[in-house]
């Protein structure tokens, strides 16, 4: 090795390490104009389930953008809320005009699951039930002292704000007249027109 190309040498090394130095520094002007970059990437993964056990959490990049679905087990209804008919408290029916209709009156034996429980609450439990659910109404099954103390534990939300309702022969033949003598009305009035 010759004297002159050491020197070559270390002048190259020089002249790289000054353009590394202005790069750098370059780079370091564009960083800090920048100011800090919240990168998501750079945020560590946190598992959002409450969990008494802290565990750590793996990321696997994919390249896939599919969403996986549990498959769950039975019917995917919403639970229903207890007592979710009294919102329903003071909405009221109108007719083309915009006059209330007169509310119904319920037969006296429908009785109601509480004291606080009005009768236009039970008429609009009872018509969701008869509308909505898929199996038949009966009321609910427990005892009233029982639901009137905690009504969480022993109401049955599937079913509306009734006591337990069993029907007769008599109720249906009462039933049975009743239809026929309004056929028997209809049948009347549609002879006069």
């Amino acid at each position: 090795m010759d004297l002159h190309s050491d020197a070559l040498s270390t002048r190259e090394h020089q002249k790289d390490n000054c353009f590394d130095v202005i790069i750098l520094k370059s780079l370091l002007s564009i960083f800090s104009s920048r100011g800090v970059r919240n990168d998501a990437s750079l945020v560590p993964p946190i598992r959002q389930t409450a969990s008494i056990f802290k565990q750590p959490v793996t990321v696997f990049k994919t390249q896939e953008s599919k969403v996986k679905t549990e498959i769950k087990q039975g019917t995917q209804e919403k639970p229903k809320q207890l007592f979710w008919e009294k919102r329903l408290e003071g909405l009221r029916a109108c007719d083309t005009t915009g006059s209330e209709l007169t509310p119904m009156e319920l037969p006296k034996t429908l009785k109601s699951v509480g004291p606080h429980v009005r009768e236009e609450t039970i008429l609009q439990s009872i018509a969701t039930a008869l509308h909505v659910l898929p199996h038949p109404v009966t009321g609910q099954g427990g005892n009233k002292s029982n639901l009137e103390k905690s009504p969480g534990i022993f109401l049955n939300p599937e079913q509306p704000l009734i006591m337990g309702v069993s029907i007769t022969e008599e109720d249906i033949k009462k039933q049975e007249e009743k239809v026929s003598s309004a056929r028997s009305k209809l049948r009347e009035a549609l002879k006069r027109i």
